[in-house]
């Protein structure tokens, strides 16, 4: 038994010098990570921070030109909103007249076509009508004289007269 603790103590010894050296390359690399942390936070601290400082700066310079900004912005909106509802409601209007206005006009055109045909009725009864009964009585006479002229004639024929449509004596 005793020549087993002795190789339990070796292996043991064994382990923690093993370990001893776990743990001393972790240190280096630890060590060197950290010297790369600390250059690159110096870097850092000497690149960005400066361009931080500067942002905060101009963004400090240019918050109330921002508001003021903003402000003329609502104000420009309201304003023009104001107008949009100011032109709706004179365009509005203005069809409104418009629409009423053509059905003035459509009324009127309406009318003048009604008293036009209802003149041409009047003026067809007045004069047309009157004036065919003079021209059929012209016609008659005008035959009975052509008649009673033609039969003195012996000698000759008679000429033939065409009639003459109605319409062609109304001009």
């Amino acid at each position: 038994m005793e020549n087993l603790t002795t190789i339990f103590i070796g292996v043991t010894a064994l382990a923690v010098i093993v370990q001893l050296f776990l743990l001393l390359g972790m240190y280096l690399a630890m060590r060197k990570t950290s010297t790369r942390l600390e250059s690159l936070a110096e870097d850092v601290k000497t690149k960005a921070l400066p361009t931080i400082d500067s942002a905060q700066a101009l963004l400090i310079e240019i918050r109330p030109k921002l508001q003021v900004i903003a402000e003329n912005l609502s104000d420009t909106t309201s304003t023009i909103r104001a107008e949009v509802h100011r032109v709706e409601a004179t365009v509005n209007d203005v069809v409104d007249r418009a629409r009423l206005q053509v059905i003035r006009a459509d009324d009127l055109l309406s009318r003048t076509l009604d008293r036009v045909e209802a003149t041409s009725e009047v003026v067809h009864k007045t004069v047309v009508s009157p004036f065919r009964h003079v021209s059929g009585l012209i016609h008659g006479v005008t035959a009975g004289v052509e008649f009673f002229v033609g039969r003195g004639r012996k000698n000759g024929p008679s000429e033939v007269r065409q009639p003459v449509p109605q319409d062609e004596m109304f001009i």
